[in-house]
């Protein structure tokens, strides 16, 4: 039998966004939070002091002698505090840390909570629903740079971003610990509100559920729940320390469940983030192949007799990512989601790794014999064929020529190659209207798919001014290692890649006498251009415009074509841009 934490991984990573989780207190366990039935305990030996009686080996059943009943958290705290208040007051000091449990690691996130936010961060993983009323796992979310829509009460559902336009949808059931709305006794427990019971209606039909630290004992509305959804389109998972009660045995069948024994919630969700980062990184091609075909694109490049196999190599290459995003994955039908985007763009970068890593190899270590053909590439992958769906996704489909693009042109900036970075930024390629030169196609917001709405919804780019730009400066690292030192280097010929973009951008937009009098227009004194990370990072700017001012390189611009090889025209060029960079970092 295949291991059920194989079959869960396979599940999850297949069906990305479409697993709920169900945490009960085991979970916050292993953070020294205690769960009901040791609460319990606690509570009888406190009870037992008062009294003056201490040193019982067994309080369960001293309890049950003394009072002629069985321990049972809810009855007992309903009977040492007759009001909400007054319960959340008793509960307080068992999940609240103080600073030397906070210094103890007492009390805090658990790995099992950071490995779930990090799920959530890469898409897997975007309803959780607690029995518990501690806040580690929203702690542990907003770590991760995620902030979670917290339901605790109906008057929270009131106001609450739709459950489809959340990245993180987090349902306590029981309530927040500094809300006097907890639900703890076995009447509060029994039954929800009608708006809590529709929310987890909805919850529980639409989605799969990995269910761990929760017995399923005591709750009986959210078993209610679970045992009422009426389809079943994706499974249960029921993770278990040992075997399960009948109780929730008897749920688990109800549901055609599967019982993943395991250890504890920590190794559970971790080996469960393993498995998934596995099957992400089987998605990419073999790092060995790609560094074989990275090694033999620079011995082709310097024998010209191997010309033959380089244009092979290349096709062949350009040929397989071709066909992979045409898959039917890569329709752009369907519903918008953010996880969706997110992992649509993982795909694409992807599947283009190996080509673009030949392409900057290309523009480092090329004589100019093979312009032609990257240029051919980057022109056919920046066509895609028209189709209908979300606006969004159809945008996106050129990717694969942006991230091609980037890949060349930095490695042309790497060996000054100015002649030939400016005619890749001037070559025109078919369009709609009108030929558009490949700079006016594939840079930043001159891109249809460059929307800052759409970027902005990947996760740690949800503030960034520029968040194309930042996240292909933070994808292209990893594919320039032939030929750049990353760290420094990399981010200044990054952003001075962008910022000759933008020079050859307004080079084929405007002339001299349009400049001129784009410029001196009161309160839109500056022609658009597409700027990137350089328009806020001004020290890095003003360096490399100190560089363009020497006297041999500022020559070797303006003879490939920038600014129309005119000097006059480039220092109207550089105003244009330093004045828009200005009205960037006021916007």
């Amino acid at each position: 039998m295949i291991d059920p934490v194989t079959a869960l991984a396979f599940s999850v990573y297949e069906n990305k966004g479409v697993y709920a989780l169900l945490l009960g207190s085991g979970v916050s366990r292993a953070a020294y939070i205690p769960t009901g039935w040791e609460v319990t305990l606690d509570l009888i030996k406190r009870v037992a002091a008062l009294e003056g009686v201490t040193g019982q080996p067994d309080w369960a059943k001293w309890y049950a002698e003394e009072y002629d009943a069985e321990a049972n958290y809810s009855a007992l705290l309903d009977q040492l505090a007759s009001t909400p208040d007054e319960r959340r007051s008793i509960l307080h000091s068992y999940i609240e840390p103080t600073e030397d449990e906070i210094e103890e690691g007492r009390k805090v996130p658990t790995r099992a909570h950071h490995a779930i936010a990090r799920l959530v961060r890469a898409g897997f993983i975007r309803v959780i629903i607690t029995t518990n009323f501690d806040r580690l796992m929203e702690n542990a979310l907003r770590e991760a740079g995620i902030e979670p829509t917290v339901i605790k009460s109906d008057d929270d559902l009131k106001g609450a971003v739709p459950l489809t336009h959340s990245r993180c949808y987090l349902v306590k059931v029981h309530g927040d610990y500094l809300d006097t709305r907890i639900r703890n006794t076995d009447q509060e427990l029994s039954a929800y509100s009608p708006e809590l019971n529709a929310l987890l209606d909805r919850i529980i039909d639409e989605h799969g559920l990995i269910i761990a630290g929760w017995s399923g004992d005591w709750d009986a509305a959210l078993r209610g729940a679970i045992t009422r959804a009426p389809n079943r389109r994706y499974p249960l998972f029921f993770a278990a320390r040992g075997k399960p009660s009948q109780v929730a045995a008897d749920l688990v069948q109800h549901r055609a469940g599967r019982v993943i024994t395991i250890d504890n919630a920590d190794s559970f969700f971790e080996g469960l983030e393993g498995k998934l980062s596995a099957q992400a990184e089987l998605q990419r091609e073999n790092p060995l192949s790609i560094e074989l075909m990275v090694t033999s694109v620079k011995k082709y490049l310097g024998k010209p007799e191997f010309r033959i196999q380089l244009d092979e190599l290349i096709g062949t290459e350009a040929a397989r990512l071709a066909k992979a995003i045409r898959k039917k994955e890569f329709e752009p039908s369907g519903a918008w989601s953010p996880q969706r985007y997110a992992q649509t763009v993982a795909r694409y970068e992807a599947l283009t790794e190996p080509l673009a890593r030949i392409f900057g190899v290309l523009g480092r270590w090329g004589t100019g014999n093979e312009f032609a053909q990257a240029v051919e590439y980057i022109a056919r992958f920046s066509q895609a064929e028209v189709v209908g769906g979300l606006t969004v996704l159809i945008n996106l489909r050129t990717y694969p020529a942006v991230l091609l693009f980037y890949a060349y042109g930095i490695g042309l900036l790497k060996a000054r190659r100015y002649g030939d970075l400016f005619k890749l930024f001037a070559t025109t390629v078919p369009h709609e209207r009108a030929p558009e030169p490949l700079v006016k196609r594939l840079v930043l917001g001159s891109w249809e798919g460059g929307s800052n709405d759409a970027w902005k919804t990947l996760q740690g780019y949800e503030k960034l001014k520029t968040p194309l730009s930042d996240h292909l400066h933070d994808v292209l690292p990893a594919w320039c290692t032939d030929f750049i030192f990353i760290g420094a280097e990399f981010t200044r010929l990054f952003e001075e890649f962008e910022l000759l973009a933008a020079l050859a951008y307004l080079t084929v937009s405007n002339s001299v006498e349009e400049l001129k009098a784009t410029l001196g227009k009161p309160g839109h004194d500056f022609a658009w251009s597409p700027m990137g990370r350089a328009g806020w990072h001004e020290q890095v700017r003003e360096q490399i415009l100190e560089s363009w001012a020497m006297p041999e390189t500022n020559a070797a611009i303006l003879k490939a074509g920038f600014a129309n090889k005119s000097a006059e025209y480039y220092k109207l060029a550089i105003d244009s841009m330093g004045r828009l960079a200005g009205r960037m970092r006021w916007a």
